[in-house]
């Protein structure tokens, strides 16, 4: 009797995620996804994880039109995506309405299959989504995270997928996020899962130490369903191992999946073509990627990690930020090494190394685990550590979003002005600060562009620059020292700043024709700055200054429209929050060692700040 094993490909979500640190673009996955869409596979990962916040941050793209447009041209394979349950594709607890609508708005724009899971393996945060998943009728896939410590037996492993069942799940995924799962141990918990379960089961790992090839054919062996393999450009390393190995292993067995090794080959060359012209990285396995058996941390989180050092002139530490990592993780309960909480322990560590001291600076986020918000930790958490960040306060028992108020409704006011779609609100909802930031600028792009704000039809009238040649200038203005440019034409006026800020204005046609006649053309004035964040001095004759502690992106607020932690003149007790720095994904409050008077704040809302880079002018008091 033969049995077909499926295979999920990962390329256009996991993969690139993990090797590309997520900036695949949709521009690049359009012209080969019918190809793809021939091969065969189970399902095509193409949404969710980091891909939600990336797009709006960093490639300026609208998450949402991604998969509409993978769904028009993807039509044979059904789509998924990685939900973070109750964190959804953010970093913390959302609301049960956001979630619902989340999960309605994704599978209205072509998600099949949703792959939801808890960091924690907390079913309670899992129940909104699977319920909102079904109401809708794709496919509930829930999953149970693996990692290795003392509490993480079969025994539990079982337990929470049997729990998982009974939620109504349809299929259950084990998912080892940091390549920890070895063959044998995969085949008993296979087996063991089979035995108490009656629902499909796929494993999805990371190659890293090179254990999953073996791995899946074990757990195959054991009954396993559906395994997880990205193309061979983008596998390996931090990645999914390469599905045309995967496809040759089978060839010729009961498991073979027929895939045509030619076509899997056409579509690895194009791939290599991007990976070439976008300057990336090939998935290969380094020692610190094999020191994942005895560190545990994820391949991907390793590069978060090798990133935040860098920024911070530390690479040189990095060893010991993964000496560190267990020894914080176990004070933490031992925590599984995923988003978010790996995030929480790996912030934590980095802390307590380039502090020397540990736990001098506890983040918020970390407080917020300790006091029960992402849910029950795995093991008790050290009570010294506790008292050290708490104190005597009691962590919360219940499930972390029956605390959380509906939001939803309330925020219409806040971004109605620049939604396009019931989308949009979702998007400010789930990280407002980058949300409103996207769609102010694709408001603004498009009103330069002759947009009417009420129609949203494009004017007919001839624009004096396309969109391709401000892009263009954008672009030569990030690779120089050049900071700002404008340009004039008879009545109009755009100015371009270094990130990609544009302006545009009616210009003083009579300032404009008296320039004309001195200078016979239209003016371009190109404006530099000498100094740079890392290089200013502030003049603290008259006070002291706050340093930021980490990299990131400087708020004064937790939200776009939030009052501001602090004004200039506030007096700020100890231990009160000054600021958020937003750093490895999370939101970290700054406190004040000192009672202070605020005399200036030196950076601009939203600012990218620099490890040492004074943000506050002080006086002590």
């Amino acid at each position: 009797m033969t049995k077909k094993v499926g295979v999920t490909d990962t390329t256009l979500r996991d993969a690139h995620q993990s090797l590309w640190a997520t900036r695949m673009r949709t521009e690049d996955m359009l012209p080969i996804v019918s190809k793809l869409d021939e091969v065969g596979y189970h399902s095509m990962e193409v949404w969710g994880g980091a891909t939600f916040d990336v797009c709006m941050r960093y490639l300026k793209e609208d998450p949402w039109e991604r998969l509409r447009l993978l769904n028009e041209y993807i039509q044979n394979t059904p789509l998924q995506m990685l939900l973070r349950a109750q964190n959804v594709v953010g970093y913390k607890h959302y609301p049960d309405d956001v979630v619902r609508k989340f999960v309605q708005k994704a599978e209205e724009n072509g998600i099949d299959i949703f792959r939801i899971f808890d960091a924690l393996n907390d079913v309670r945060n899992m129940r909104t989504a699977l319920e909102a998943v079904k109401e809708t009728e794709a496919h509930a896939q829930a999953t149970v995270v693996y990692t290795v410590s003392p509490v993480h037996t079969i025994e539990h492993y079982v337990e929470t997928a049997v729990t998982l069942q009974e939620m109504g799940a349809d299929s259950i995924c084990i998912k080892d996020m940091a390549g920890l799962l070895k063959p044998y141990r995969a085949y008993d918990l296979v087996t063991a899962i089979k035995e108490e379960v009656d629902l499909p089961i796929q494993i999805h790992s990371h190659y890293i130490g090179g254990l999953a090839i073996s791995t899946y054919l074990k757990a195959i062996e054991a009954g396993a369903d559906v395994v997880d393999t990205a193309t061979a450009s983008l596998a390996f390393g931090s990645s999914q191992p390469p599905v045309e190995t995967i496809t040759a292993i089978f060839s010729e067995t009961e498991y073979d999946n027929k895939f045509d090794l030619d076509s899997l080959f056409d579509i690895d060359r194009y791939f290599e073509q991007v990976r070439r012209e976008r300057g990336f990285e090939r998935g290969v396995t380094r020692i610190t990627d094999m020191q994942t058996f005895s560190h545990q941390v994820p391949g991907g989180m390793i590069s978060n990690l090798v990133s935040q050092l860098e920024d911070q002139n530390s690479l040189d530490r990095i060893h010991d930020v993964l000496n560190e990592i267990p020894k914080v993780r176990e004070e933490l309960g031992y925590p599984p090494l995923v988003t978010p909480t790996s995030q929480v322990v790996g912030v934590q560590a980095v802390f307590n190394v380039l502090l020397e001291e540990r736990y001098k600076v506890i983040p918020d986020e970390v407080k917020s685990y300790i006091r029960g918000y992402y849910g029950r930790p795995p093991a008790e958490i050290d009570p010294e550590i506790k008292e050290l960040a708490i104190g005597d306060e009691e962590p919360i028992t219940c499930r972390p979003a029956d605390l959380l108020d509906p939001m939803l409704d309330n925020i219409k006011d806040e971004v109605e002005h620049y939604a396009e779609k019931e989308e949009d609100y979702l998007s400010y909802a789930l990280f407002p600060q980058v949300g409103l930031k996207f769609l102010k600028e694709r408001k603004q792009e498009k009103d330069i562009f002759g947009v009417d704000d009420e129609d949203k039809e494009v004017k007919e009238e001839e624009e004096e620059m396309n969109l391709g040649e401000i892009k263009e200038l954008v672009k030569i203005l990030n690779e120089t020292d050049v900071s700002e440019i404008n340009l004039e034409s008879d009545d109009t006026k755009v100015n371009i700043k270094k990130g990609g800020t544009v302006v545009k204005e009616a210009a003083d046609t009579a300032e404009v024709q008296q320039e004309a006649q001195t200078q016979n053309n239209d003016t371009q004035t190109v404006k530099t700055d000498e100094s740079t964040a890392s290089d200013q001095e502030v003049e603290a004759e008259e006070g002291e200054t706050i340093e930021a502690p980490m990299v990131g992106t400087f708020y004064r607020a937790p939200a776009p429209d939030a009052d501001p932690f602090v004004e200039v003149g506030d007096v700020v007790e100890e231990g009160e929050t000054l600021c958020i720095i937003e750093a490895m994904k999370l939101m970290n409050e700054i406190e004040a060692d000192d009672k202070v008077k605020i005399l200036d704040i030196l950076v601009e809302d939203a600012e990218p700040i620099e490890y040492g880079q004074p943000l506050f002018l002080v006086e002590k008091l």
